[in-house]
């Protein structure tokens, strides 16, 4: 890997990990056209995966903080009850990561086919979402398990986490604004369980990717991530979300044409 290939793909990692076009899909396609594979590539995706998430708490370091401020206090407050809905959240994700963690990271292996169709249905759940009238309804315990299943499914590559967790959620009939914040925070300790499993699992001695374009990736996934989460919590709140479930529907239809012919 070189360290334009390393920035191109920190940037893709950074805009699509919050973007609703599938952080995977694209980091798929890039490893096909890059012929990167192996586990040099697991380094660099652990990370631009860490990236994100200190993209994740630049951008919502005030409600995390508060998060904690109430959590601390040990009373049934509305920041522990928060906290406890990202938690009911997790449970899909922890269910996939501990029982099916081999069967998903088998699927990772550059097939067009499957990252086109979990790119169009990605873009169907945006378009349903964006259909959707806004409505002003709070996470309760069972709508978090209900976006934790989206989360979890959002494991196949192509399918979209923000677009499947925020899209759930419009349908559940959560608010807008509150939903994007949700599914933001609630992927943080996910990512980071998985990094640190992947850490622990990883064989030493193996081939790595060079120190630079560790950092030059990580430098492009944080603040094109940073910039991409402000953006895509203004789209949201706005409802625009067509423009890239036809985005999705057209890097979908290419990536299908590209396995077939």
């Amino acid at each position: 890997m070189s360290i334009l290939e390393a920035i191109i793909m920190g940037i893709l990692q950074g805009l699509t990990e919050f973007l609703p076009v599938s952080s995977s899909g694209h980091l798929e396609l890039a490893n096909y056209f890059f012929g990167i594979k192996g586990e040099s590539n697991l380094q660099f995706t652990m990370a631009v995966h860490a990236a994100t998430v200190l993209s994740t708490i630049t951008v919502f370091y005030r409600e995390i903080g508060q998060l904690f401020k109430g959590l601390f206090k040990f009373q049934m407050n509305t920041e522990t009850r928060y906290i406890i809905n990202i938690i009911i959240s997790m449970i899909p994700i922890a269910v996939v990561g501990f029982f099916f963690r081999d069967t998903i990271e088998g699927l990772f292996t550059s097939n067009l086919l499957l990252v086109g169709i979990m790119l169009l249905i990605t873009a169907c759940l945006l378009t349903f979402a964006g259909l959707a009238k806004p409505r002003t309804g709070q996470i309760t315990p069972g709508r978090a398990f209900v976006i934790g299943i989206a989360q979890a499914l959002a494991a196949l590559p192509g399918l979209s986490r923000s677009g499947a967790t925020i899209s759930t959620g419009l349908l559940l009939g959560v608010q807008r604004s509150e939903m994007s914040k949700f599914s933001f925070l609630m992927v943080l300790v996910p990512i980071i369980g998985m990094n640190l499993l992947e850490l622990i699992g990883m064989k030493s001695g193996v081939a790595s990717v060079g120190t630079w374009q560790l950092v030059c990736g990580f430098v492009a996934a944080y603040f094109t991530g940073t910039l991409a989460c402000r953006w895509m919590i203004r789209i949201v709140n706005k409802g625009k979300l067509t423009w890239f479930a036809v985005y999705c529907a057209v890097v979908g239809i290419i990536s299908i044409c590209f396995y077939l012919f």
